[in-house]
């Protein structure tokens, strides 16, 4: 990255902007986004390791659009087996559909329509078998306690596998026989006006769901999938307990990106966790398996610089600009977010490793600013916080507006959750400690309510802001960006106008 004027200080995303270059007028499809780090992602996005954030749901729909999920350090070692097994399972291409059997009742399918950004569920029979389908609107007076199989219908159109150029679940496919399904089903549903449709295998089987975006969708991301052809899991690890257990229970469970975290990066424990993982993750190299090791947290290059010589593949980079994060506040600690990625990707480059940006990103541009600045990934925390995929209950104020519950993980909530098998004592002396907001309204952009709708603003951004660079991926792109610092009144100057002045 070039500068148009040397900043004299740190730099927020709010201080810099971008500035065009000469291009070739190429097409913003025609650049490459995938992540040069060895996570195997096709898009520049992990979902952050956050109790309100990432759960299975949101593993599996970022990694089917390109990305990772970091499932959190303070989750189950069973729990998170359990969820890996399930996100392998699912398709790469379709969703995921809400199941119940015909003689589930109304109010089973109403407790389901909010998991998910289209209202049907699916009916299947005890082999799995598609049955019909049901809405909410299907069951609009009729007692909630009707059985399902009392209203439910078969779809307006249903897909199967091989229709749509897919031979089986997983392993490599046609490509250009896919994208011709996908194109077929869209262009079928958008004549009938349909906005869902159940796909079977030849022998009926439920294999997932299509939506008129979703087929879209599976034309332009392509999904992060393991060697075996399954959707990819990342999880944390903490630097107390038994970290090389924990490590070995994860790498036993399946899980493919390991992430060593803790707020303060640059210190003794750390270095000491991070060379137990290191030497786990080694022994299992021996038979094959590559596993990229992620740790931090920290802002300069000396912190990179240890922690990749404790073994760290990938370095998170961040303290304090997460909108749940209060320890600037409380501690005065942290740095400004676009100085400490652009100073910290430099010493990682210079070792031939890489860096994730964690937190302060509220905009697409801030994205693209941070893989500009020599980011391989940026890491989103809050800003999905307020979607269908994130673990939180769904909540409806008085006025109808919906959102979910989001906290910090260092917050009075999660510490009480994290300290659950302490002594009361214990629990107390450490809730003296807290740091981080415990409750935030994170509301549903009606425009945007699921993830997969975020995924398509930043990542289009983020293609944008390439193609004015006249960069065709990611590593051309920190290379050719150029960069200038701006003031508050040109930061204000670029927001749209949504109303008359």
């Amino acid at each position: 990255m070039k500068f148009l004027n040397e900043p004299t200080t740190d730099l927020t995303y709010a201080d810099v902007f971008l500035v065009p270059s000469r291009s070739e007028a190429m097409s913003r499809m025609e650049v490459d986004i995938s992540a040069d780090d060895g996570t195997g992602s096709t898009i520049p996005l992990v979902a952050a390791n956050m109790t309100a954030v990432t759960g299975r749901r949101m593993v599996e729909t970022m990694a089917r659009r390109g990305g990772l999920g970091v499932l959190p350090q303070d989750i189950p070692l069973e729990v998170i087996r359990q969820v890996t097994e399930w996100v392998k399972s699912c398709h790469p291409v379709f969703e995921t559909p809400l199941k119940v059997g015909p003689q589930d009742t109304i109010l089973d399918v109403l407790h389901l329509l909010d998991k998910r950004n289209h209202r049907s569920v699916c009916v299947v029979d005890e082999d799995l078998r598609l049955a019909g389908i049901v809405t909410a609107e299907d069951g609009e007076g009729r007692d909630r306690f009707s059985s399902v199989g009392s209203v439910m219908r078969m779809p307006q159109v249903r897909f199967t596998t091989a229709e749509l150029g897919l031979q089986d679940q997983a392993g490599a496919q046609d490509a250009e026989a896919l994208d011709a399904g996908l194109r077929q089903a869209f262009l079928a549903m958008d004549e009938l006006g349909c906005d869902y449709a159940p796909v079977t295998t030849s022998d009926g089987t439920l294999a997932g769901v299509l939506t008129p975006r979703g087929a879209l969708r599976s034309t332009l991301f392509a999904p992060n999938l393991d060697s075996a052809g399954r959707l990819k899991v990342a999880a944390a690890v903490g630097i107390n307990g038994d970290v090389a257990g924990r490590a070995e229970s994860l790498l036993d469970a399946g899980v493919d990106v390991l992430v060593v975290d803790t707020a303060h990066g640059h210190q003794r424990k750390m270095f000491e966790a991070l060379r137990a993982v290191r030497a786990v993750v080694d022994s299992h190299a021996e038979g094959g398996l590559t596993v990229p090791v992620v740790a931090g947290n920290v802002v300069t290059p000396e912190g990179v610089r240890d922690l990749v010589a404790a073994g760290a593949d990938i370095v998170k980079v961040g303290v304090g600009p997460g909108a749940m994060c209060t320890t600037r506040m409380m501690t005065a600690v942290g740095r400004p977010q676009f100085s400490a990625v652009l100073e910290c990707a430099a010493a990682a480059r210079e070792l031939g490793r890489h860096i994730w940006a964690d937190g302060g990103v509220r905009h697409p541009r801030d994205i693209a600013l941070a893989l500009a600045a020599g980011a391989s990934q940026v890491m989103v925390g809050s800003w999905f916080a307020g979607t269908f995929e994130s673990p939180g209950d769904l909540i409806a104020e008085a006025d109808g507006r919906r959102y979910k519950e989001s906290y910090g993980m260092a917050s009075a909530r999660a510490v009480q959750h994290r300290t659950a098998g302490e002594d009361a004592f214990s629990r107390a002396r450490k809730s003296l400690f807290e740091e981080g907001i415990s409750t935030s309204k994170m509301y549903l952009d009606p425009q945007r309510p699921g993830v997969e709708d975020l995924l398509d603003s930043i990542t289009a951004g983020v293609r944008s802001s390439m193609t004015y660079a006249g960069a065709r991926d990611l590593p051309r792109f920190r290379e050719q960006a150029v960069a200038g610092v701006q003031s508050a009144a040109g930061y204000e100057e670029g927001k749209p106008v949504p109303t008359t002045w």
